[in-house]
């Protein structure tokens, strides 16, 4: 297992929100300590409600980001600014917005001292959601029927080659089961207002689902993989429970999609077998998942090699998974005192130690 002791180094991690609908952030971090890792860690969060900033032995000092949207000026001017703090080494980003700014400032991180693990921004275009079916078919990589929507009448036109229900989804986030033309549009026009144009109109394949979590080396071998099989499903479709199989064809599947890509970096594939045996590629989310901790108690501590692969070591190592390792989400009560909610809130940063490098 990767050991972090040695690294008297600050590493910032974005996404703290937990709940119905959790980020991977505070997972990641808890996967982080778990490694040996005793330096500091930096909170980087988007909204002062992240449940994940008032939870103690997380975070010791915590950062409000501007959006993505608003540009790669004014997020590097909040990095100098968080960097006049306390010096950054390493940045995991968890989100899909975000990851696109990251990779083109790369070099601007750079300058910083600041290190990331993260794809190339071709890698992290083809693994798109509108992509993914103009990419991998002629891969041998088979994708469920997909039509790209850009208008609502598209809908009734395709009427006829579909077979309903179908899934409806954003080109960023969310995805909904439409029964009928009707439910189709009104989700259309739902998912169109939050994440724009096109909207993804995909086949539904019927079947055994995984997901499959992976550190690539970039070079179209994987660092590390731990597949689970969902057990605890919520009405938003995130996974509350899971366990760790072994599946030979799984994985070769899997090996196929990153060689495919010469992913570099964490992503997580959701894969479907349908009743013949066949595997359909979903989608490729392009960092941790939220159950991302299931690998490292699974003996593939993913997070933490991650960090040590961001500070340019180039040999590590991760053992075998464990089939049969579970996990189940437990929700519970974070009690806080409102001055830290003010803090974030009016001054946009949260410390809670200073540790001297």
């Amino acid at each position: 297992m990767p050991n972090l002791s040695h690294l008297n180094i600050t590493v910032a991690v974005s996404g703290l929100k937990t709940g119905d609908n959790p980020q991977p952030g505070v997972p990641v971090i808890r996967s982080i300590r778990a490694a040996g890792f005793t330096g500091k860690i930096i909170g980087l969060v988007y909204d002062s409600m992240e449940s994940g900033i008032y939870l103690e032995g997380i975070a010791d000092e915590v950062y409000q980001m501007p959006y993505p949207s608003t540009g790669a000026d004014s997020f590097l001017a909040r990095l100098d600014y968080i960097l006049s703090n306390s010096k950054i080494d390493v940045i995991i980003p968890t989100l899909d917005s975000e990851i696109p700014i990251y990779i083109r400032l790369e070099k601007e991180l750079q300058k910083r001292g600041i290190h990331t693990f993260l794809p190339t921004e071709e890698q992290f275009n083809l693994r798109d959601k509108i992509k993914l079916s103009q990419f991998f078919p002629p891969k041998g990589i088979d994708i469920p029927k997909t039509h790209l929507l850009n208008s609502a009448d598209q809908i009734v036109k395709l009427q006829n080659e579909v077979s309903f229900p179908v899934i409806i989804k954003g080109r960023l986030y969310e995805a909904y089961k439409a029964n009928n033309v009707f439910e189709a549009q009104k989700y259309f026009y739902e998912l169109q207002a939050k994440w724009g144009l096109p909207i993804i109109m995909q086949e539904i394949i019927d079947g055994d689902e995984f997901n499959v979590v992976i550190v690539g080396d970039g070079k179209g071998g994987c660092l590390g993989m731990v597949p689970q099989r969902k057990l605890v499903i919520t009405d938003k479709g995130k996974g509350f429970g899971g366990v760790v199989v072994k599946n030979p064809g799984l994985q070769s599947y899997a090996y196929k999609v990153i060689e495919a890509l010469s992913w570099r970096g964490p992503c997580e594939l959701e894969i479907m077998k349908d009743e013949e045996g066949v595997f359909y590629l979903i989608e490729i989310n392009p960092r941790f998942p939220a159950w991302v901790r299931l690998a490292e108690g699974s003996g593939q501590n993913q997070p933490a090699a991650t960090v040590l692969l961001a500070m340019g070591e180039e040999q590590v190592q991760l053992p075998p998974f464990r089939p049969g390792t579970l996990f189940i989400r437990h929700a519970e009560d974070i009690i806080s005192d409102i001055s830290l909610l003010g803090e974030i809130s009016v001054n946009g940063e949260l410390i809670r130690t200073k540790v001297e490098k």
